[in-house]
C-alpha cells in the first residue's frame, strides 16, 4: 500500500538517498530541501523547498503548505543535521549553538509543527549519531556534536511518549559510518558504508517500527543502541 512519507532535509546525502529509494518502491514521497531540490523535481518528486529546520516561521509554512494539499502524512524522516567539529581548548561557541538548533531543536520544532498531518499509526524517525549516546562515550571530543545529538536523543524519547497515545511510533536512528560531506573530516580510521547503504537500512527500521518498538535508538544494520 503506497504510504505518504515526508523526508526533511533532502538536499543530499541520506536523506537524498531515501527520497529515491521511497520514490523507487512507489510510495508518495515529499522532498522537504534546504534549497530547490531541482534534481528530485526533474524526475517528478513532489519538492518542498526552502525548509530551514532552525527557523519556527519556515517549518510553519511548510505545514501550512502541506495542510492547504489535504496531506496527511503515514511516516516523517528527519534527516536534516550537521557536524563542525571541536575539542576542549578551542571551542566556538556560535558554532556550538548552530549545531544545537539544527539537530536538537530542529527535529522538535518539525514534528511539533507536522503533528497534526501525522495520521494514526503514523511514524517518526529522527537521525542522531551514537556519539551522542551516553553509554557509549570511550573517547570523549566533538563537543558541540556529542551534545547535540545527545539532546536530540531525549527529543525523540520524550516525542515517543507524548504520540504514542495517538498511535505514532517514534524511532532514532544512528545511520552508521557514511561516506558523506558530513564525516569527511571526521577524526579516525573507520569503515564507511555508502548513503545509499544507510539509507536502506534506515528505510528498513522504520518498516519494521511498532509501537511496541517506538522509543529506542537503533542503527541502520538493525542493532538496537544503548542512550
Amino acid at each position: 500500500m503506497m504510504a505518504t512519507v515526508l523526508v526533511v532535509g533532502a538536499d543530499k546525502g541520506i536523506a537524498h538517498s531515501i527520497v529515491r529509494q521511497l520514490d523507487a518502491r512507489g510510495d508518495d514521497v515529499i522532498a522537504a530541501c534546504l534549497f530547490d531540490g531541482a534534481d528530485l523535481a526533474a524526475d517528478g518528486i513532489r519538492v518542498e523547498p526552502q525548509v530551514d529546520v532552525s527557523s519556527g516561521e519556515s517549518v510553519k509554512i511548510l505545514a501550512a503548505r502541506l495542510a492547504a494539499n489535504d496531506t496527511k502524512l503515514d511516516a516523517i524522516y528527519h534527516i536534516a543535521g550537521v557536524m563542525w567539529l571541536d575539542e576542549l581548548g578551542d571551542i566556538d561557541y556560535d558554532s556550538f549553538r548552530k549545531q544545537f538548533e539544527i539537530n536538537a531543536i530542529g527535529p522538535l520544532r518539525t514534528i511539533e509543527a507536522l503533528r497534526g498531518l501525522l495520521k494514526t499509526g503514523a511514524k517518526v524517525g529522527i537521525v542522531s549519531s551514537r556519539v551522542g549516546s551516553l553509554g557509549d562515550n570511550t573517547s570523549g571530543g566533538m563537543y558541540a556534536y556529542r551534545i547535540s545529538k545527545a539532546a536530540a536523543n531525549m527529543v525523540g524519547l520524550n516525542l515517543h511518549h507524548d504520540l504514542s497515545p495517538d498511535g505514532i511510533s517514534v524511532l532514532m536512528l544512528h545511520p552508521g559510518m557514511v561516506a558523506t560531506d558530513l564525516t569527511k573530516d571526521f577524526p579516525g580510521e573507520h569503515e564507511y558504508i555508502t548513503p545509499e547503504q544507510a539509507a536502506a537500512g534506515l528505510i528498513r527500521n522504520i518498516d519494521h517500527l511498532t509501537p511496541e518498538t517506538s522509543g529506542r535508538f537503533q542503527h541502520s544494520d538493525g542493532t538496537f543502541l544503548q542512550w
